[in-house]
């Protein structure tokens, strides 16, 4: 009976070290074409966790929008038709309409660590889309206004702009016409003249070919990138403490890579220069106009959806 319990207990600690062991794969997709700016960061931060994990947990990146629409990503992640997601926030505003706060953020996402805004947001992430809020790129990213003919300040009456949630708000205030469309058509409403421009941040205007479409860009820039990650819930808390530890220290070890974002911004500024892209610099009052317009109207939509939310993260992220 001893070795009967022995063995028993033997063999019951092989089996737990087993599952223990078990080195768990998660699906991942991309907003943004895989090789592109916005998808690159992420694609580092998945050869990471495959190096460092090994054993432990891998990721499996499917693919970009030819994988998962970039805005039925959200939903995919969501709901568990992907474990992971690389996503900005005016993706998935359908599900979290409070995400639009996200490019408000005057400050890193490391400050906001420590500040408690990424608790807030990790919590809004995981009641309202099962997801885990996993980690945030784009901090130092600044959005424009691209445009095929020169304005002579903020004024966008008659301008017709594709937008995204991100611009709606300002774009609107300031008297544009708007158009909302998919990455992958505003090249070609572009050259057929059935948009005058479009917003986009410092980054990623001559992947997509705009460039040779695009006349001018407006300075100064807007608001800041956020381009998230995201975990299914369910996953998330399906995972062992050691394959969670794994993925969250390589979400640090990403954040960390944020800064390098200004360099790419310079080399960003030269290349479209060199494509023929001038630059329209508002001064005095019509910058003040400009930026004012920005967060006032950035706010102030987020506040029309949750002034409670504003309230607890607007503080955080000045």
């Amino acid at each position: 009976m001893r070795k009967l319990v022995v063995v028993g207990a033997a063999l019951g600690a092989m089996v737990a070290s087993s599952v223990q062991a078990e080195e768990a794969t998660l699906r991942a997709a991309s907003g943004f074409a895989l090789g592109t700016v916005f998808a690159k960061p992420f694609e580092t931060f998945v050869d990471w966790v495959n190096e460092n994990g090994a054993g432990v947990v891998q990721i499996e990146l499917i693919g970009g929008p030819e994988a998962v629409p970039p805005f039925e990503l959200g939903n995919a992640v969501s709901t568990g038709v992907v474990d992971m997601a690389n996503v900005p926030a005016a993706f998935y505003t359908n599900l979290l309409a409070e995400a639009d706060a996200l490019k408000l953020a005057e400050n890193t996402v490391q400050e906001q660590r420590e500040n408690g805004c990424y608790d807030i947001l990790d919590a809004l992430h995981q009641d309202r889309m099962n997801v885990k809020y996993l980690a945030r790129t784009g901090d130092h990213v600044a959005f424009h206004l691209y445009l095929t003919s020169s304005i002579d300040g903020p004024d966008l009456s008659g301008l017709t702009i594709r937008t995204t949630p991100i611009y709606q708000a300002m774009f609107e205030a300031l008297g544009a016409n708007l158009v909302r469309t998919a990455p992958g058509e505003v090249y070609t409403a572009l050259e057929r003249g059935a948009i005058d421009g479009y917003g986009w941040p410092i980054q990623g205007v001559l992947d997509l070919g705009w460039h040779e479409q695009t006349s001018y860009r407006v300075e100064p820039g807007f608001y800041q990138v956020d381009v998230n990650v995201l975990v299914n819930l369910d996953m998330w808390n399906d995972l062992t403490d050691e394959q969670r530890a794994v993925l969250e220290e390589g979400a640090l070890w990403l954040e960390g890579t944020n800064p390098d974002a200004e360099q790419v911004n310079e080399s960003e500024r030269q290349a479209q220069a060199e494509a023929g892209i001038e630059v329209i610099e508002f001064s005095g009052e019509d910058r003040e106009t400009w930026l004012d317009t920005a967060y006032a109207e950035g706010w102030a939509a987020v506040a029309d959806i949750n002034a409670e939310v504003v309230d607890q993260i607007r503080p955080c992220f000045e």
